[in-house]
Parts: C-alpha cells; sequence; structure tokens
C-alpha cells in the first residue's frame, strides 16, 4: 500500500474504504463477512475508512468491528455531521455524541460537514457557533481533522473551500464527472491550498463496471493490458497527485486484493498520451448509451410513495446498455413482487428527491420516461396477478 500525507504530513492510504455498501442479509449488514473484508483491508494497509451517521447501521457496525478486534490504533475513523437535520446549537452535540457511542470511540479522525453544496449552507451552521464547536472539539483531541463533502459544481466549490480553514474535503469525481461537480478545476484548486481531497464515486457507484456498455469493455479488453474497467478507473484517479485518498465501497475479499494491488503498484503521472486516449474513447461511448447519470448513492430515498428511484434509474440504463429485456426482468422482479409497490409510476411529483440529489437529476421527469420504457402490458398484467395471488416477497 502506498500512502499521501494529510495537512500535518500524517499518512493516509491511497485506497479507502467506503462503508455505505455493505453486504446485507436481509435488511441488516451482514457484520460476520465486513468484519472479515474490513480487517483484510487492514491488513493490506488500508487506514482510512468512510462512513456516516445516515449510512444505515454501517457507524455502528464500524465502531462494533474495530471494538472486537482491538485495531482502532490502526485507523483512521471519517464520519459526517448531517448538517441538514441541524436546527440549533445543541443539535452538534446530541449527533457527535450519538456517532461517538455508535462508533465506540472517544475521537473522530476525519469529521465532515456532510454534503454541503454551497457557501450560504455554511454560513447557516456559522451562524449557530459551528466555528466555535468544531474548533473547541478539535483543541480538545475529539475531532482530529474538519472537512467537508460536496456534490455541487464547481463555481460553488471554491468559495467553499476559502470560507474556513478546512484539513481537508471530499468530492465526488471520476473519468466521466471530470468537469462536473468539483471537478478537476475544483480538485486543482483544492490541491494548491494545501488541502487534501478524498475521492468518493470513483466507479460511479459501480457503474463504471456494472453497467459499462458491451462496446466499452471490449476497448478495454482489445487494450491488451488485461486490466479490469474499475482498474482503469482507479488508475486514472491515482494518475493524478493531487488526489490524497480513493474511496471504494468493497464487499468481497477479491476486491480489496484487486484495488490494494492497484494501489501499490500506481505512480502519479504514469498515464501516457495513448492512456488519456483511451478514457476519452470510453467516456465518449458511454455518453452515446447511459441516460440517467444517477449513481446510486440513494440520497433521493426514502420516496414518500415507496418508489425505488436508484433501481428505477438502473433498469432504465439497462436497456441502453445491456438490452430491454434484461431491464424488464430486472425492473419487475425488484418492483411487483414487493407487497408495497415501489415502481416509477407511483411517483406523484412532490419533489422531495430532487432537493437531495448530488447529481441534480431531473428525477420527476426521468421517473415518467421510465414507466413509459418498463412498465408496458406485460408489466401490468403481471402487477395485477402478483397481487391477486399476493406472491410478493416482502
Amino acid at each position: 500500500m502506498q500512502y499521501r500525507n494529510n495537512k500535518n504530513n500524517e499518512p493516509i492510504s491511497l485506497l479507502g474504504y467506503g462503508c455505505m455498501r455493505f453486504t446485507k442479509r436481509g435488511t441488516k449488514i451482514d457484520i460476520d463477512k465486513a468484519e472479515k473484508e474490513i480487517i483484510h483491508a487492514i491488513e493490506k494497509g488500508v487506514n482510512y475508512f468512510d462512513t456516516a451517521y445516515i449510512y444505515p447501521d454501517s457507524e455502528a457496525v464500524l465502531g462494533e468491528i474495530f471494538s472486537r478486534n482491538n485495531c482502532r490504533n490502526k485507523i483512521n475513523i471519517a464520519t459526517k455531521l448531517p448538517q441538514y437535520y441541524i436546527r440549533s446549537a445543541a443539535a452538534f452535540d446530541k449527533y457527535f455524541n450519538e456517532q461517538l457511542r455508535r462508533l465506540k470511540t472517544d475521537y473522530i479522525d476525519y469529521y465532515l460537514m456532510h454534503m454541503i453544496n454551497d457557501v450560504k449552507r455554511w454560513e447557516n451552521l456559522v451562524n449557530l457557533g459551528i466555528i466555535e464547536w468544531l474548533e473547541q472539539k478539535k483543541s480538545a483531541g475529539l475531532i482530529r481533522n474538519i472537512g467537508f463533502s460536496y456534490h455541487g459544481n464547481t463555481e460553488n466549490f471554491i468559495p467553499l473551500v476559502d470560507a474556513y480553514n478546512w484539513d481537508f474535503c471530499m468530492i465526488q469525481y471520476n473519468y466521466m464527472d471530470e468537469h462536473s461537480q468539483a471537478g478537476r478545476r475544483g480538485l486543482q484548486y483544492a490541491a494548491a491550498k494545501n488541502l487534501p481531497v478524498i475521492i468518493m464515486e470513483p466507479l460511479r457507484g459501480g457503474k463504471l463496471v456494472n453497467l459499462l456498455p458491451e462496446s466499452s469493455k471490449q476497448i478495454f479488453i482489445n487494450e491488451g493490458r488485461g486490466r479490469s474497467s474499475a482498474e482503469w478507473a482507479l488508475r486514472w484517479l491515482w494518475n493524478q497527485p493531487e488526489v490524497t485518498c480513493v474511496l471504494s465501497g468493497m464487499n468481497s475479499i477479491e476486491m480489496i486484493d484487486e484495488n490494494t494491488r492497484i494501489a501499490s503498484e500506481v505512480k502519479a503521472g504514469e498515464f501516457t498520451d495513448n492512456d488519456f486516449a483511451l478514457i476519452e474513447k470510453i467516456k465518449d461511448d458511454i455518453n452515446k448509451k447511459v441516460k440517467v447519470v444517477c449513481t446510486g448513492c440513494s440520497y433521493c430515498m426514502p420516496c414518500p410513495r415507496h418508489v425505488d428511484i436508484p433501481l428505477a434509474f438502473r433498469c432504465y440504463n439497462e436497456i441502453f446498455t445491456d438490452s430491454k429485456r434484461t431491464a424488464q426482468k430486472e425492473y419487475m422482479q425488484c418492483t411487483i413482487f414487493r407487497k408495497t409497490l415501489s415502481s416509477a409510476s407511483q411517483c406523484i411529483g412532490c419533489g422531495k428527491c430532487e432537493e437531495h440529489c448530488p447529481q441534480h437529476i431531473e428525477i420527476r421527469k426521468e421517473l415518467k420516461n421510465v414507466s413509459k420504457a418498463l412498465e408496458g402490458p406485460i408489466f401490468k398484467i403481471a402487477r395485477q396477478g402478483i397481487k391477486l395471488l399476493k406472491l410478493w416477497s416482502d
């Protein structure tokens, strides 16, 4: 494992562990499986573990695993203040203390203001006393590094970087988002101010692997070096010295082994002109096929009408990246075989989802497209039959 440093010259592993997408057994995280994977990652040199207050059960599972294995001094915990819930100064301690209890720790290594997308939202927190609160926690050793996670555009990102003496930041960044979100310009601006940058969604929630068009997969195969699509995406990121750490939501030993191998081999500046040209070719190919740029982050959820929005968009994209038959089959299996319908046509257009979407997707509009494409006569007949026979799975 290789490491790049934070502002205090303390090492952060190039590969971080994103803890939002652990394998579940039923509705709960499979803690035994997660434990094997996390300990294996630590043994491979990973020292940065990222979670958040709103990731279901994630903080508690991590706390239990780290406590069981007495490995707190080997790792850095990063978690996030749910600033969108904050209405008073008292709420700062309420959420922070709960997070310490969940994580079974008495300090947080990297504490982020979760999903602050403009200076105005930061200023609202400042008016509630967030700066004094953060600096008191830091001076007491309860928080060691203060940062923010970001999903807005470049124009709003740069003023936010300048709004406070941050220790680090986190942005969505991958080869498809090179010039959206904070983008390359934002990455370079932060790095120029000696601000370590943590990368989330390096594979766009797995879309740059699982939903990669067959034609794009073939481009990678034809390249000849035997690198997977995930490896190309990670190498593209680590080629940039401004990238401090890349988070990966790893949920298998094989994935951990592959990613840690790459993080041990890769060098900043190693990309050739041919490598960059290959990525541009892939981007052009993907853009021809993907219709909705959803990463599956689920910030739009829960829907008050129970629409499974990430699932709807995943299946819709599969029409164009795989086949309509595959998309229809998955869509029916995951929406109508339920006691509570979760199909796109359940949407009533309230717009709550769009308020929280990091990608700024016109969700209501796109759900209509999903319904039109995937809820034809066969879907409707199947839905009525399943309802009549009560064949749902929940």
